[in-house]
């Protein structure tokens, strides 16, 4: 009964995602002629060219599930039956959404909010899709499969080629002013999707050198109710040990430590980075 609820909520996230992507597409990019890139972007630019050459605007999710069609052929033989199965599922139900969704035009007076209103739908819906293991098929297959003959090259330098041609040839057809809302939406997107799928839970790494570790590390403790590890470093210059404290903070509790840092030793050598995502003590559903 267990795989089955799997199951159910893989395929109700695959669903829910895709209509939000749909709603992007159908609201925003298409009646905006926003192409970000991917194979709806690509029908985009593909109803626009049959209608100044033809006369016939050909609907985007029909170009979008005969584009594909040949992606999941080939996928099958790479990917395996049961993710181009699910894969599938995701963009038949997103062309479909395409059509029974009414395309809405919002006019063309404010490029920005309509840009980030596109980005925040097709965020949700592919941080929903992705969430699941799979995906729409399009570019993101397609530069997986690519890579699969050229391994040297990472699959999101490809992804970044094919979709970068696709926005290219919007910008050609619709100019390069509305091909750079379009490269906000995109931004947007990413962000979006980024927070769905490490779940809020991206956090800040840090590292202190300092030879007041003890009481950093106490401070750390006590005000902060976080813990440090200590790392034996040594400097390659002076060849002497240096003792360097590592701790996991939420993004909201950077500046105190920071700040803690500096009250106890004004020239410790702080490293800061970040962390996509962590679990476990101390990081909780309350404590973020």
């Amino acid at each position: 009964m267990g795989k089955y609820k799997i199951l159910l909520k893989e395929l109700f996230c695959l669903a829910a995602g895709t209509t939000l992507m749909a709603a992007a597409v159908n609201w925003i990019y298409e009646p905006m002629d926003m192409v970000t890139g991917g194979i709806s972007g690509l029908s985009i630019v593909i109803k626009s060219l049959s209608y100044k050459l033809a006369g016939v605007a050909f609907p985007v999710w029909i170009s979008n599930f005969v584009l594909n069609i040949p992606i999941f052929i080939w996928g099958i033989f790479i990917k395996g039956r049961e993710f181009i199965t699910k894969t599938l599922f995701a963009n038949t139900f997103f062309s479909l959404a395409m059509y029974i969704i009414p395309v809405f035009d919002p006019g063309r007076h404010d490029y920005l909010l309509a840009a980030v209103t596109g980005g925040v739908l097709t965020g949700l819906g592919l941080g929903l899709v992705f969430a699941t293991g799979y995906s729409t098929g399009g570019t993101d297959l397609l530069s997986t499969i690519i890579c699969r003959y050229i391994p040297y090259y990472p699959v999101s330098a490809v992804l970044f080629i094919i979709d970068s041609l696709v926005i290219i040839t919007g910008a050609v057809l619709f100019g390069l002013y509305i091909s750079f809302y379009a490269v906000i939406a995109i931004f947007v997107s990413s962000s979006v999707m980024d927070f769905i799928l490490s779940g809020g839970k991206a956090c800040k790494q840090v590292l202190v050198i300092s030879p007041e570790y003890k009481e950093i590390s106490r401070q750390i403790f006590t005000e902060m109710e976080r813990g440090a590890t200590l790392i034996e470093a040594k400097g390659m210059y002076s060849n002497n040990s240096r003792p360097m404290l590592l701790c996991v903070v939420a993004k909201k509790e950077i500046a105190k430590l920071t700040g803690l840092v500096k009250n106890i030793d004004k020239n410790a050598f702080v490293i800061i980075s970040e962390i996509r995502e962590v679990f476990g003590e101390g990081f909780g559903q309350n404590r973020q």
